[in-house]
């Protein structure tokens, strides 16, 4: 028994509370100290998974590829990333849909703060946590090169940073929302450098996700306004309770509070949208000067194919020239005397 109480505080989520309801006693959870030793077992949990990804799928299609060091390792990347994206994709909209956050958008800002957490909804937000923690070591276990270690911990600090700050300021409702929006985004980017990275003429699956980013992006920056700028001013105000679980939540009563979140939100968003712009103005651009290129060479072949040969006088037989009579046009040389 005192083994079986160890493994669960390892696999299953702790801090359960039975909250009374019309139809009885539900059990809800909330956070604590003892989650971080649940997303402790799930790092390893995903670290396995990452490998059996690696070796059983995507190193049996890279030697089907013979792909080069830059692509090879760009391949792994967003095929891991398309996997885990997918996942949790259709786990997310399981949660949303069966616990009604789209059906009822109120939801997202009512009973605020939502201290106490669905089993499904706690247990998400744990293997995020644990999947983006899983991802620090993986970069030396996929030995990422130097130059691309900036960039994937910056990605992994911008997600851990959201997820954490939706778990512990009790915005849950809100941050699975936003994921959905962002994983779905991020699903189609990855998916289109794998498409691109197997057949590189075809980047089709690049304008799929520059309209769902777009998209993403602006249900992004709406959703958030809304919870946070109309939503939450509306309830009513909450003290500082340690005992209840309400540590964070009296800061959204201080209008300073709320928009200096709500700066930051559009600073972010902003940013992102100014990067994607970038992005898309180099590739067109880059595009544009190929199909120019192309042109000008087929211009050129063109002009070379239909410009006229110089023919000499007479014909041709058996590669000798030949005069009009059938004579050799070559004067010949008197024999000396």
């Amino acid at each position: 028994q005192v083994t079986a109480k160890t493994a669960f505080l390892f696999i299953l989520p702790q801090y359960n509370v039975s909250v009374p309801t019309a139809d009885g006693e539900l059990v809800q959870y909330h956070y604590g100290l003892k989650d971080l030793v649940t997303i402790l077992f799930y790092i390893f949990i995903a670290i396995v998974l990452h490998a059996v990804v690696q070796e059983y799928v995507l190193d049996k299609i890279n030697r089907r590829l013979h792909l080069s060091k830059v692509k090879h390792s760009k391949f792994n990347e967003s095929g891991q990333l398309v996997a885990f994206h997918l996942t949790s994709v259709i786990w997310c909209l399981y949660v949303v849909v069966t616990e009604g956050y789209i059906s009822n958008p109120r939801s997202l800002w009512e009973n605020y703060p939502h201290v106490y957490l669905p089993y499904q909804v706690k247990f998400f937000y744990l293997c995020q946590l644990a999947y983006w923690l899983h991802a620090l070591p993986e970069l030396y276990f996929q030995k990422v090169r130097k130059e691309e270690i900036p960039r994937q911990l910056r990605c992994i600090a911008l997600y851990l940073l959201h997820i954490a700050g939706a778990y512990l300021l009790n915005l849950t409702r809100l941050g699975l929302i936003l994921l959905l929006l962002q994983y779905l985004a991020e699903f189609f980017f990855h998916m289109a450098r794998l498409v691109y990275f197997t057949d590189e003429n075809n980047e089709k699956l690049f304008n799929v996700w520059a309209v769902v980013f777009v998209v993403s992006r602006l249900f992004t920056l709406t959703l958030y306004i809304l919870v946070i700028g109309f939503g939450l001013p509306r309830v009513e105000s909450q003290a500082l309770d340690p005992e209840r679980g309400n540590l964070f939540s009296f800061l959204f009563n201080n209008i300073l509070f709320r928009m200096s979140v709500l700066l930051l939100v559009c600073l972010f968003q902003a940013s992102v949208m100014w990067r994607f712009i970038h992005f898309q103005l180099r590739r067109w651009r880059e595009y544009w000067n190929e199909q120019s290129s192309r042109k000008r060479a087929a211009a050129a072949g063109t002009k070379q194919q239909t410009k006229p040969l110089k023919r000499d006088s007479g014909y041709h037989e058996n590669g000798v020239v030949k005069a009009e009579n059938g004579t050799s046009p070559r004067t010949k040389k008197l024999k000396s005397p």
